[in-house]
């Protein structure tokens, strides 16, 4: 866990090299206290809302691989231990179900008329959230790996296990493929993206009853499952983070992985030169003879806590504002994201969102009810990877477990 107090932010700012920015940005009194996830993208966004600090004005920032874990929590009281949180499209739906953060709209009316439209995040009418970057799952690959056995970088998740089978024949690597696989939220997000590049549709139409226990639903579990026999034996336990260590450590070469995470990957630093300089990025791949990519669209963005002050509440819109402003964009930060800010160029490192973009890749839902299924495929997933039972009783405990939180919470009858 990474836990930024005010002072520590303010030197971040070293990475905003050479930018202008005015003391408190125009503000004399509020407290902005963010939690968020901890990639450097968001860390340069948190220290330029630091840079608003001072003057009365009061930032810090918890970022925090298991920011999801504790931002409702932080919200829900009154005031809110936190101002803002940082969240993507599936992490906002908890805090609008909960009701912690409030419309943006008479804020965006007051301080933020430069916003650009597209970056403004509507639900029901209101806009909930402001976003500044994009991400997918994408290919990353070791490009001296995949010459050392003559392919090319796999388009498809077939390819990708015929290039894992040669790698490990070959006696280079025994388990060269990796990924977040972790059992939970990482375990269901692989699922999401699977399951829409087989085509599936995850409700019946127009409700909100489930209806995975299917042919998409079986290929998707399959593929999952032979995944799973070139990776790591402990691959339940493996988040983006322990994967990126495998990878780092030389132990991986191919893997499906977070476009936020590859800046880290393909520098200088934590692991040798050979696997460094030959981490290479490549498109979404595909499954089954689709065309729709299975990985899916995110946007991050932030969001303002209902139960602050005004007073607060404007300190956290601008300071937010200042965190992506065009001024945070050089040389360094460019390549950390698929910023959706003005001045933006996309960068080698982020090819492979840019190319999700370009794909139409799906965007993960954002609808009320799928973070009840999020929750009940993370939970029910790892026994069939374990071949403790069928995929049909894994899609069966999976639509079990998600109608009775649905029923609970009032989505179903």
């Amino acid at each position: 866990m990474k836990m930024w107090k005010s002072a520590t932010l303010a030197t971040a700012l070293a990475v905003l090299n050479g930018t202008s920015v005015m003391a408190a940005c125009g503000l004399d009194a509020g407290r902005v206290s963010i939690v968020g996830n901890e990639f450097p993208a968001i860390q340069t966004v948190a220290a330029g809302a630091a840079a608003c600090a001072g003057g009365g004005v009061e930032v810090e920032a918890n970022l925090t691989a298991d920011h999801q874990k504790i931002n409702v929590a932080g919200m829900q009281g009154n005031p809110a231990e936190y101002t803002s949180a940082i969240i993507a499209n599936s992490s906002i739906v908890a805090l609008i179900n909960e009701d912690v953060i409030r419309p943006l709209d008479d804020l965006i009316a007051e301080h933020g008329q430069d916003i650009p439209r597209n970056q403004l995040i509507t639900v029901d009418g209101k806009v909930m959230a402001v976003a500044f970057m994009a991400n997918a799952q994408h290919l990353v690959y070791r490009k001296d790996v995949l010459e050392q056995i003559g392919v090319e970088p796999p388009r498809t998740y077939e390819e990708l296990l015929a290039a894992a089978e040669m790698i490990r024949e070959q006696g280079i690597m025994e388990n060269p493929v990796g990924g977040p696989y972790q059992a939970g939220w990482n375990l269901a997000q692989e699922f999401t993206n699977m399951y829409l590049g087989h085509g599936g549709q995850f409700y019946e139409p127009g409700t909100a009853q489930v209806s995975i226990n299917n042919e998409q639903g079986i290929a998707t579990l399959n593929m999952l499952k032979a995944l799973t026999e070139y990776m790591n034996p402990d691959f339940l336990t493996h988040d983006s983070n322990a994967t990126s260590a495998e990878w780092e450590a030389g132990n991986v070469a191919l893997m499906n992985m977070w476009g936020s995470r590859t800046g880290v990957l393909m520098d200088d630093e934590g692991s040798a030169e050979v696997v460094y300089s030959n981490t290479m990025v490549g498109a979404p791949m595909t499954v089954g003879g689709g065309l729709t990519p299975a990985s899916t669209l995110w946007w991050d963005g932030w969001t303002v806590a209902k139960n602050i002050s005004d007073e607060d509440a404007v300190a956290t819109f601008i300071a937010l504002k200042n965190g992506i402003s065009p001024q945070i964009l050089n040389d360094e930060t460019m390549g950390q994201a698929v910023w959706m800010i003005e001045g933006y160029e996309p960068a080698p490192v982020n090819e492979g969102v840019v190319s999700a973009i370009q794909m139409g890749t799906t965007p993960y839902p954002m609808l009320p009810y799928h973070g009840l299924l999020h929750t009940a495929l993370g939970d029910n997933l790892a026994d069939f990877l374990q071949g403790k039972e069928s995929a049909e009783q894994a899609l069966m405990d999976i639509e079990a477990a998600y109608t009775a939180a649905a029923r609970e919470k009032g989505f179903l009858q």
